[in-house]
């Protein structure tokens, strides 16, 4: 039975995984993970590119939110940024291993234009501009036709990589899952560094961060910078994906979906991102399954069923807010230490 993990070295304290357990555990998830096109159907492997989509999102959402403690209610605007600088580029020529990474940077600079209230402003003050920032952004995807091709949307050429072309679900499940690990892996090594030990001092009390030399200036812009370029490169894969977008996919609800998953999850940590977006996927998925089986033997109550899937959504987000507020991230948490420790009690 294993009771603790004994370091040595700071090296092996910051290790991301501190344990040949946990190493192995995480080799065993990659496998699985990577050999799910083999044995996964249409519909599977589609609702799986979906999550690793909002996996990237969720993380930049969590840098920005749970780490930097600021709140952003334009995280759905900054996915469009990246989904039309990609559609751009793409029917420009350009190949898509330089328009993801372009497609984050547009919407990093414009998610640094974003945080600049921030000094001056915070919580509920802060979160407004934010969403002041995504009705302008919303506002060009209709109208700026010559990029955006307005209401009607734009169609985006597939991802081709010398010649090799990501069409279907099980191509591009390869590319978005690798771009969701790596992202993950970097944002769990932020965490670690000083300008993340810089996000979680400017959360807790960035008055008392100042005084002991924080920049709260780029701290702050920094936060909204890297949130947003997740969010870019979200939007990216989301066209590819797609093939195809209009501006109605970027409404607001998509932004207070995000901020829901990073509740539900689990503030500040990468677990929780992908608890979040898992949870925000699936749960409604299940529901509608749910409604449609129901209907096959109660015809009449389908109708009822559907929109009561939404509030049945919305109580369980509440019910994790009173009995949870640290999110799926915490339960899960407690599971490992109880099987660490089993048959003791903690």
């Amino acid at each position: 039975m294993r009771t603790a993990v004994f370091h040595e070295t700071f090296a092996s304290e910051e290790r991301l995984w501190d344990s040949s357990t946990a190493r192995t555990w995480m080799l065993a998830f990659i496998v699985c993970l990577l050999s799910m096109p083999l044995w996964g159907g249409d519909y599977v492997l589609a609702m799986a590119c979906i999550v690793g989509i909002h996996v990237i999102a969720t993380l930049g959402l969590n840098l920005t939110t749970g780490n930097a403690g600021l709140i952003s209610l334009s995280h759905g605007a900054f996915l469009g940024v990246g989904c039309y600088t990609v559609a751009w580029l793409a029917k420009q020529g350009v190949p898509f291993f330089l328009t993801l990474p372009a497609a984050g940077l547009m919407a990093a600079m414009l998610g640094v234009l974003v945080g600049l209230p921030s000094l001056r402003v915070k919580g509920i003050y802060l979160a407004i501009a934010t969403l002041a920032a995504h009705f302008i952004l919303t506002f060009l995807f209709r109208e700026w036709d010559a990029v955006t091709g307005g209401i009607p949307g734009t169609r985006i050429p597939r991802a081709n990589l010398f010649g090799f072309e990501f069409h279907g679900d099980r191509r591009n499940f390869y590319l978005i899952f690798v771009c969701a690990f790596l992202l993950a892996v970097a944002a769990r090594n932020l965490a670690r560094t000083h300008i993340g030990r810089a996000f979680v001092a400017v959360r807790d009390r960035d008055i008392s961060a100042e005084i002991l030399g924080v920049n709260l200036l780029r701290t702050k812009l920094t936060a909204f910078a890297i949130g947003a370029f997740y969010a870019g490169v979200a939007g990216g894969l989301l066209g590819y994906f797609y093939g195809a977008i209009t501006p109605e996919y970027f409404l607001l609800s998509l932004s207070v979906y995000y901020l829901a998953a990073i509740i539900v999850g689990g503030l500040g940590t990468v677990l929780g991102s992908v608890l979040g977006a898992l949870f925000m996927t699936f749960v409604p998925e299940a529901l509608r399954l749910l409604a449609h089986v129901s209907s096959q033997w109660f015809p009449g109550v389908a109708g009822l069923l559907l929109p009561l899937g939404q509030v049945v959504f919305g109580v369980l987000i509440i019910v994790f807010l009173i009995f949870e507020p640290h999110g799926l991230a915490a339960i899960w948490t407690r599971m490992r230490r109880f099987f660490h420790l089993w048959p003791f009690k903690t």
